[in-house]
């Protein structure tokens, strides 16, 4: 298994209820995948930060980054998850050396 990074950025619109049920179910999604969450790092939000630019017409967003493990073959499953959840405006999936 391979090491990831994943950002993602929630639109502000989401309450911290909704915001903790999507991040559950991101890291849900990576262990059905096969997928292991790192535990040190885990999932780090970052918080509600300032767009550079608008996306879907937001001019804020809330980050979160997670660290985890999985098979290469496994991520374009993760990748069509994470583009039909509604809340999540933009994401980075990163290889780590």
């Amino acid at each position: 298994m391979r090491g990831y990074e994943l950002m993602y950025i929630i639109s502000p619109e989401k309450d911290e209820e909704g915001i903790a049920s999507l991040v559950a179910r991101v890291n849900e999604a990576i262990e059905t995948l096969g997928g292991k969450v790192e535990e040190v790092v885990q999932t780090e939000p970052w918080g509600r930060r300032r767009l550079a630019y608008p996306i879907q017409h937001f001019e804020e967003g809330y980050y979160v980054l997670t660290h985890f493990s999985a098979e290469a073959g496994k991520l374009a499953e993760l990748e069509r998850v994470l583009r039909l959840s509604d809340g999540i405006l933009r994401y980075l999936l990163t290889h780590r050396p």
